[in-house]
């Protein structure tokens, strides 16, 4: 009689952590919104555009509180060591090919199911709600935009909708940090200018860091943010609205 063979055991996946909380920084509103700008142009497409403001931008950060002074710099340093061509396949290999480094906010909660739509039009909107008209080749949800609409607009929807998809924030910068990138610099950046998260929202960004976002629609109960409803009528503010990238 052939001796039955033992039974294989599953192989072991190896969890990550979640990278070292980040203690906010005090900023005014003006400091505020200049690091929402300078972070939505450093996390925009690097083509010849980026490179020819990279000067103004890096004299831009002066007077930042130190964290964020010097999380900018760091990355504009390493851009500048990389060049325009490395910087470029980098920024493609990073934030087009891997899911966990992806710009668009509500990828993290919705991912490729059919809620991802409910979600955008949620991001539309929040830009609404503002006195805004969402017009940009991006959809409105990518970071970049939504960073600059915080940084031009007077009314709280922007910090509240950067607030709503603070998990996802928190998720893309511990997906740079695995990677090495140097645009984890930026993101922690932002990070600094935005309020802490608490414990329930540590254990979910952990559980997005080692599952990622969702791929399918059952059990899924991701909805559009509660915040809207509670939004009192804002006027139009900040600048006109072709200023922005919206």
């Amino acid at each position: 009689m052939t001796p039955r063979s033992s039974p294989r055991m599953p192989p072991q996946i190896q969890l990550r952590n979640m990278p070292e909380p980040l203690q906010p920084v005090t900023l005014t509103a003006e400091q505020r919104a200049r690091a929402h700008m300078i972070a939505s142009l450093l996390l925009d497409y690097p083509d010849g555009a980026f490179h020819e403001r990279m000067p103004q931008l890096a004299a831009s950060v002066a007077g930042l509180p130190a964290p964020i002074e010097a999380a900018f710099t760091a990355f504009i340093e390493a851009a500048d060591a990389a060049g325009p061509e490395q910087l470029a396949q980098d920024y493609v290999v990073t934030f087009d090919l891997k899911r966990k480094c992806c710009l668009y906010l509500s990828y993290y909660a919705a991912g490729d199911t059919r809620k991802r739509g409910t979600a955008l039009v949620t991001f539309l909107d929040a830009y609404r709600a503002a006195g805004w008209e969402f017009d940009a080749d991006e959809l409105p949800d990518f970071l970049p935009a939504v960073l600059e609409f915080s940084a031009v607009s007077d009314s709280p929807v922007a910090e509240q909708l950067l607030a709503a998809h603070r998990d996802g924030i928190e998720v893309l910068r511990a997906a740079l940090l695995a990677q090495q990138s140097p645009w984890a610099r930026v993101v922690e950046a932002v990070c600094l200018s935005l309020p802490e998260i608490d414990e329930a929202a540590r254990d979910r960004v952990l559980a997005l860091v080692n599952e990622g976002p969702p791929t399918e629609t059952v059990g899924l109960s991701f909805g559009a943010p509660t915040f809207l409803g509670n939004l009192a009528p804002f006027a139009p503010g900040g600048a006109a609205n072709e200023e922005v990238r919206v």
